[in-house]
């Protein structure tokens, strides 16, 4: 698979390395009262990425608000003791439980460097449950706009050239097609897809792309994907 090439990997955390749907869910009905235990995941996905939308800002200051306009919409308790519970809940987000495991690894060969639109408070929380396995961290605070902005994409270019690392030897790796997959394949970057939905229908938590865009690697867990490079680069160890 040819993975000796790259020397960076890039990674969008929260969806890939951390679980935000499960963490998005059990907060909403966790806080959301009666009304929130019939409700499906789709039910609450709907109405959250509307509300993201209409609250793009740092995440460790908006989520109150999303949770309240999800909760209008939905009929769910719309305190402000709901909504900020739902607020601290979202830095106890949980990795998805292959994530520590799989970084440690590869952090044996690459350079490990985080993209998230996740502000810094935000990332700090996610970078400790993730076992601080980063080089670098590039978040929406130092970049002031968050993926799929193509500018993002060029601030940590532009970070990773002052290292040394040239485009070509980056690899990036994420789960949303809206907000990594599609745009790192249009500026010219390696892309690895992390598909974590893979067998469920629709897109989640995350916004519809206008297309599907292939990657060059695709995997269900970023497992696999620590799987198989160990697999193409055993001959260099």
């Amino acid at each position: 698979m040819q993975f000796d090439r790259f020397k960076v990997l890039t990674f969008d955390v929260v969806g890939t390395l951390i679980d935000f749907e499960k963490g998005l869910l059990d907060g909403f009905r966790a806080f959301g009262g009666p009304a929130a235990r019939d409700l499906s995941d789709d039910d609450i996905f709907g109405p959250y990425v509307e509300a993201r939308d209409i609250h793009p800002g740092r995440a460790s200051q908006v989520m109150g608000e999303v949770y309240q306009h999800v909760a209008g919409k939905l009929g769910l308790d719309s305190s402000e003791a709901a909504a900020v519970a739902f607020q601290a809940h979202v830095l106890k987000w949980p990795a998805f439980p292959d994530s520590v495991a799989a970084l440690k690894r590869l952090r044996k060969r690459f350079r490990l460097v985080a993209m998230t639109n996740a502000d810094r408070v935000i990332f700090s929380s996610y970078s400790h449950t993730l076992d601080n396995p980063f080089h670098e961290g590039v978040t929406l605070d130092d970049v002031g706009i968050p993926k799929p902005n193509p500018r993002f994409f060029d601030y940590n270019r532009g970070r990773q050239s002052a290292f040394g690392y040239k485009q070509d030897e980056i690899l990036h790796v994420a789960q949303s097609q809206y907000h990594d997959i599609g745009v790192a394949r249009e500026l010219g970057y390696s892309v690895c897809w992390i598909e974590r939905r893979q067998g469920q229908k629709g897109f989640g938590g995350t916004p519809v792309p206008k297309e599907v865009t292939k990657p060059d690697f695709h995997f269900a867990t970023l497992a696999q994907l620590a799987d198989a490079i160990d697999a193409d680069m055993a001959g260099e160890w």
